[in-house]
């Protein structure tokens, strides 16, 4: 029995590839910059790594403005837990949220596949939630399009004592390796690192310093 129509698995999957890895001191989110409607490149400067506080960021894949409406709520429910309680909120309990965003609007449902991923008390942890609301921990994975070929890079070379420093060249390489056999993702990578020292964005030249784009 299909859970889907081909209709909903296409807008899911059309277009992107993302991906996290869990290192030991960190998470890795890295994803393309292709927007894509059918054939036709939409946008090719796309951010699909959004921060959501100093210590966690998500990855979008699916539909652009079902993924931007979820990156805001997030974003109000984890300043306000911050302000109310005066400390971060736990990426556990952020991913709780995410799940309950979907879950309850499972009857028109958003079009998305989302990545959370971040650094708290508890240490690095990165969730995948899909758009009926089921949570997974995930030591690593990707979403969209691309993600048949990322796996293969990524079951290829994922350990579980991966340090960030080596876990960011194999996001890189996954997301590259997507963009050469996948027509819907292209135009770039994006690539960010959530640690002890907070969420942060690789630049043009520290990207190049790592693997030739």
């Amino acid at each position: 029995m299909k859970l889907l129509s081909n209709n909903v698995q296409e807008k899911i999957l059309h277009g992107t590839t993302t991906v996290g890895i869990k290192a030991t001191d960190g998470v890795i989110l890295c994803a393309d910059m292709r927007a894509s409607a059918g054939y036709f490149i939409a946008n090719n400067n796309t951010m699909k790594i959004q921060k959501i506080d100093e210590h966690a960021g998500m990855t979008m894949a699916g539909g652009v403005a079902d993924a931007q409406n979820i990156t805001d709520i997030l974003r109000y429910h984890a300043n306000m837990h911050r302000i109310q309680k005066h400390e971060p909120i736990s990426i556990k309990s952020l991913t709780r949220l995410t799940s309950l965003i979907f879950h309850q609007n499972r009857g028109y449902p958003f079009i998305a596949d989302i990545l959370v991923g971040g650094y708290d008390n508890a240490g690095p942890a990165l969730y995948n939630i899909d758009m009926f609301g089921s949570a997974e921990e995930k030591n690593y994975v990707t979403t969209g399009s691309g993600s048949p070929v990322a796996y293969g890079l990524l079951e290829e070379e994922y350990h579980d004592d991966l340090t960030v420093e080596e876990a960011k060249v194999i996001a890189l390489r996954s997301v590259k390796a997507a963009i050469i056999r996948n027509i819907g993702t292209g135009d770039g990578i994006n690539i960010a690192i959530i640690d002890k020292n907070g969420f942060r964005l690789l630049t043009k030249d520290q990207k190049k310093s790592i693997i030739v784009l």
